[in-house]
């Protein structure tokens, strides 16, 4: 008799249920579809839950980049330095409006940027620092926060990856003048689709949402440029019961995260992620170090049925497009060797411990074929 292949694992998994759809549904039955109270009630949550002033809803984790930068002014002539090892859409909000993205290197243990190669890059045309909470460990935000302050810069985070990512406690989002945050399906909550900022500063709160809504002050008065990146209040429906269940979530992605660590870290050629001294790590990605055969290991979990991608394989800089731009010359050796050595395993909630040992033998049964083929 055929023995049935084994589940797919899936790298990703939305976490919704009839609480969404319920949710959903009660938008549906009252009418009111677009950017309303459903928003307005989402924004106060978030806000309140990331311990800032503000938080203001918007079409995707983008779209909040994006205005983020526009509501402060920066454009043609500024620099934004930010990282490179993340998703294009970083640098990208610095080409929307006019600015040059400028790429520091990692730090090699967290992947995020390294804060003793930053001050390095600044130049008299520096606005902004964008760090990016990459695979849900935060920035180191402090050293950061004090270089911005001593050069007089404005600090933007990339928290696209990091909802509930901590330092000493203080949750990533309230450590920048403003912060980015997505919705989209594969984070650690999702609306669907949509976006957040965050901000304890009130006037730059109240230039996000007209910026946001074409500069609108009421119907057809306009005082100031703006875009139609309004969040809708279906969207907004499934945000807010995801929100309830967020601090759920990223106690089961910390408590898989652990169980892998614990037996990975005793397989050779393995590096498991790592977390700093006093921070909280959400793991929107569980990603490890393969410094020899990470290709090999990834077909071998794909033959295995276990999804597990490189995030990212390609540097921002490195892109086709960016590569028109003239950054062909820039070498960022931490994070070249990061790209090519990274592989993210599976690590959402919806895993049993089942698959989560299914996820350890693949990779050590990987390794050991890897070893055995060299």
């Amino acid at each position: 008799m055929t023995s049935l292949a084994p589940t797919r694992i899936p790298i990703a998994q939305p976490m919704l249920d009839d609480e969404e759809k319920r949710a959903v549904l009660a938008v549906l039955d009252s009418g009111h579809l677009v950017q309303g109270p459903v928003v307005a009630d989402l924004e106060q949550k978030f806000a309140e839950w990331c311990g800032v002033k503000h938080a203001v809803a918007v079409s995707s984790g983008t779209a909040a980049l994006h205005l983020a930068l526009f509501a402060h002014g920066i454009g043609p002539g500024d620099e934004v330095i930010t990282s490179s090892l993340t998703f294009v859409a970083s640098a990208n909000a610095a080409l929307f409006v006019g600015a040059r993205p400028v790429f520091v290197d990692i730090d090699p243990d967290t992947f995020c940027l390294d804060p003793n190669l930053v001050e390095a890059a600044i130049t008299p045309r520096t606005r902004v620092l964008l760090p990016v909470h990459l695979y849900g460990h935060p920035a180191p935000m402090p050293k950061l926060r004090e270089i911005a302050e001593r050069h007089g810069l404005l600090v933007i985070e990339d928290a696209a990856q990091a909802h509930g990512g901590a330092i000493d406690g203080q949750k990533v989002g309230g450590f920048g003048d403003v912060a980015a945050f997505s919705l989209y399906p594969s984070k650690n909550m999702t609306a669907g689709e949509g976006g957040l900022l965050t901000t304890n500063d009130d006037d730059l709160s109240l230039r996000l949402r007209l910026a946001r809504d074409h500069g609108s002050v009421g119907h057809y008065r306009h005082e100031s440029l703006g875009y139609n990146f309004r969040m809708s209040d279906l969207h907004a429906a499934i945000g807010r019961v995801q929100l309830r269940k967020l601090g759920h979530f990223n106690t089961i992605r910390q408590r898989n995260a652990n169980f892998l660590t614990q037996r990975l870290r005793e397989v050779e050629g393995i590096v498991p992620p790592t977390v700093s001294p006093g921070y909280t790590h959400v793991y929107h990605q569980y990603t490890v170090r393969i410094p020899d055969g990470r290709d090999v290991v990834q077909q071998h979990l794909s033959e295995s049925g276990i999804e597990a991608r490189v995030y990212y394989p390609s540097l921002v800089h490195e892109q086709p497009y960016y590569q028109s731009l003239g950054y062909a010359g820039i070498r960022l050796p931490q994070a070249e060797r990061a790209r090519a050595e990274i592989l993210s395993l599976p690590i959402h909630p919806a895993l049993t411990e089942t698959d989560l040992v299914r996820i350890f033998e693949g990779v050590w049964q990987s390794v050991r074929r890897g070893s055995t083929t060299a």
